[in-house]
């Protein structure tokens, strides 16, 4: 098979979604074993020309990237007015799968997508207008011309069932993969006192401040540190006696944070599945999550779980998971050792052996 794989999102710096997208294409890429042609395929920026080619270094893809000034702009156009085919940019191929910032139409070959969550329809004020516009036609299209729609856990397939009306049949569920950075063995991250980690884009949904009140119903101690760039909407404030905040850093340095961490929490009020809770897991540290049940996949039965509205319960459940430490670690090492990008590459290449 001839696939062409979307990864116009690995323009810009990475959060979720380009995780998710460049660790599944290195999932396929394995799980192909060389039997299957790969393209990365992307309309981006002049930045997207610089930063796309490094994200992708070392593996084992074909590259098209159709360099355009206004890039997104463009793909939002083409993808609304359905022409020209892709074939027509690409050649043929059996495989389209496009991700988060495009529908590019097609003629021919399996029609394929991702789905992280439906958060733009169900929380609409959560997001920007324009993701709110962007996703709102992804969905519709995409419930209605695609072969096959891959979710990253069953709750967000079923509500892609419910909420778009897609067939069970027409649904594949690849829960992402923890990256090699993300292991247990390695450094750990020395903030000159012991500390807390809390892992999130900085957004309403994050839901951090209610960790901030946490952290100040337990007296600043220990220490709040706080990964993670600037999202959208109001931002936390990120100060006060213990906050330490640490922008945006990178994968190993973020390993080591985990493993320096006294706990790990993820106090968000809503995901697709929540992969900072399995890195933290992988990484040995224990984890409080949210009781969202969209995190219940990511969670497993190997983290505390406190509900995200209320600040005294997440405080209290931080000190459980220092309390119980030695309990809830080899729980969450042997729970995110489930979470492969093999795995990933498996269902996918799986799904389009079976539909083409």
């Amino acid at each position: 098979m001839r696939i062409v794989f979307d990864v116009s999102p690995l323009s810009h710096p990475r959060t979720g979604v380009g995780n998710y997208i460049l660790g599944s294409l290195r999932g396929l890429v394995e799980a192909a074993g060389g039997r299957h042609e790969l393209v990365a395929f992307a309309p981006t920026s002049p930045q997207g020309r610089r930063a796309i080619p490094a994200a992708l270094d070392g593996l084992a893809v074909g590259r098209r990237l159709v360099v355009l000034p206004f890039a997104h702009a463009w793909r939002q156009a083409w993808s609304r007015a359905g022409h020209p085919a892709a074939e027509r940019v690409l050649g043929r191929f059996d495989v389209l799968h496009f991700t988060d910032w495009m529908f590019p139409p097609q003629s021919a070959g399996l029609r394929s997508t991702m789905i992280h969550d439906l958060v733009p329809l169900r929380f609409p004020e959560w997001v920007t207008p324009r993701t709110r516009s962007m996703h709102g036609a992804k969905y519709a299209n995409a419930a209605r011309t695609c072969d096959v729609i891959f979710t990253n856990s069953r709750f967000t397939a079923d509500d892609v069932r419910e909420r778009l009306g897609v067939p069970e049949e027409r649904l594949r569920v690849a829960p992402p993969g923890v990256d090699a950075a993300f292991t247990a063995e390695g450094p750990k991250a020395d903030l000159g006192r012991p500390y807390v980690l809390s892992v999130a884009t900085l957004e309403p949904r994050k839901n951090l401040g209610a960790l901030l009140e946490a952290h100040r119903l337990r007296g600043g101690e220990p220490a709040l540190a706080v990964v993670g760039g600037a999202g959208w909407g109001e931002q936390p404030q990120l100060v006060g006696s213990g906050v330490i905040p640490l922008g945006r850093v990178h994968d190993e340095r973020l390993a080591a944070l985990y493993r320096g961490a006294e706990a790990v929490v993820y106090p968000s009020r809503f995901e697709g599945f929540g992969m900072p809770i399995v890195e933290a897991m992988a990484c040995g540290a224990p984890v409080v999550s949210s009781a969202h049940p969209s995190m219940d996949e990511a969670s497993g039965d190997a983290a505390v779980r406190a509900d995200p509205e209320d600040a005294g319960t997440i405080a209290a459940a931080i000190s459980e998971a220092i309390r119980e430490r030695d309990r809830l670690v080899p729980l969450g090492l042997e729970h995110a050792g489930r979470f492969t990008w093999r795995r990933v590459g498996e269902i996918m290449l799986e799904a389009y052996e079976e539909l083409t």
